[in-house]
């Protein structure tokens, strides 16, 4: 008799993890759009373009 020692998650086990894989991708990605406006602002001010527009100089 072959007996295997490995176990397979069952199907709502593998739906959790998906979900949470999902729910971590989605953070992840907030996470990333976040940075990239506050990279985006800070070239913005420092540059003199954006928001506030340094007429003055």
């Amino acid at each position: 008799m072959n007996v295997s020692s490995t176990t397979t998650p069952s199907t709502p086990q593998i739906e959790v993890m998906k979900k949470a894989t999902e729910v971590q991708e989605q953070q992840v990605l907030k996470v990333l759009e976040s940075a990239n406006e506050q990279s985006q602002k800070v070239t913005a001010q420092k540059t003199g373009l954006g928001n506030n527009l340094n007429i003055a100089g």
